[in-house]
């Protein structure tokens, strides 16, 4: 066990030991999902604090500091094991399909980013791409500190196709008909019956997937509002003062199926065809997000 896992025990004991059970649990699970989004909310304080400081004049671009940050945050957390090789190879995988589709969207004039910089290519300041490869690392980080099992899981054909059909649509509905209404159904119909299991000390609890999809796509929609906010980057026709469309919630919802896919190229453990059956289960089935245990 690292240091790192060392101190996550010993947090995680010493809430125990100071708060009543059902309280130490809730703050647990708080404190447990702020460090799974550590290098996300660490990107987004760079964002903010970079927005709030820096001048035009400085020799370095602001795009170009928050590239070497993001670059700088990834090799601490290998180095400090916060991640592994295996999962940083999957996070470095759609780091490049977010940046590909960063590069399409721009060009096809969806959003752009208006700061000069020179890690920028085709109007991409190269930051752009670790803000996919931090949904990527919160993924593979709250899998691992929930302990997380998702069953009963769907055919993997089905998993995977569904994730190529997502990507697919980002690109083709700029030349087809947009069909993100038959991707939202399958996404539904697919995943209605596996529940993410997850524990939080000695308890199991779950949620089913879909349902935990929507509520990460709310808390990615706050984040870009972050964004626009700070004129990191701005959508066509949008004033920068106002919120993003909520049509966006339905497009982070779909893609974190993208995300999920990718993470489980390499995280392949939780994954289970036939229903969970957790330690201390109850006779009749949990409620969702109550806990499993007698």
């Amino acid at each position: 066990m690292t240091q790192t896992h060392l101190t996550e025990r010993r947090l995680g004991d010493a809430m125990r030991r100071r708060l009543p059970a059902g309280v130490a649990e809730f703050v647990m699970f708080v404190l447990k999902q702020a460090w799974a989004c550590l290098f996300g909310a660490s990107l987004l304080a760079a964002i903010i604090g970079t927005k709030m400081i820096w001048l035009d004049h400085w020799p370095l671009a602001r795009y170009d500091a928050l590239f070497l940050i993001a670059l700088g945050l990834q090799v601490l957390f290998l180095r400090f094991r916060l991640e592994t090789w295996a999962e940083a190879r999957v996070i470095l995988l759609f780091h490049i399909t977010g940046t590909a589709m960063e590069w399409f969207k721009v060009s096809a004039g969806s959003w752009a980013y208006p700061e000069i910089a020179f890690f920028k290519i085709y109007g991409v300041p190269l930051f752009s791409g670790f803000m996919y490869a931090a949904v990527g690392s919160f993924m593979a980080r709250v899998i691992r500190l929930f302990d997380m099992q998702f069953a009963p899981f769907p055919p993997i054909a089905l998993h995977f196709g569904l994730a190529v059909a997502v990507y697919i649509n980002f690109f083709s509905h700029h030349y087809i008909w947009d069909f993100r209404v038959v991707l939202f159904a399958a996404t539904v119909l697919f995943y209605i019956r596996t529940r993410i299991w997850f524990r939080i000390g000695a308890n199991w609890y779950w949620m089913p997937l879909p349902l935990a999809a929507f509520l990460s796509s709310l808390f990615l929609w706050v984040a870009e509002n972050i964004g626009t906010l700070t004129g990191t980057w701005i959508y066509s026709g949008q004033n920068p003062l106002e919120l993003v469309s909520f049509a966006k919630i339905g497009s982070w919802y779909l893609l974190l199926y993208v995300a999920f896919a990718t993470v489980t190229l390499v995280v392949k453990d939780p994954v289970r065809r036939s229903p969970f059956a957790p330690e201390h289960r109850s006779p009749s089935p949990p409620s969702p997000i109550a806990p499993a245990q007698s």
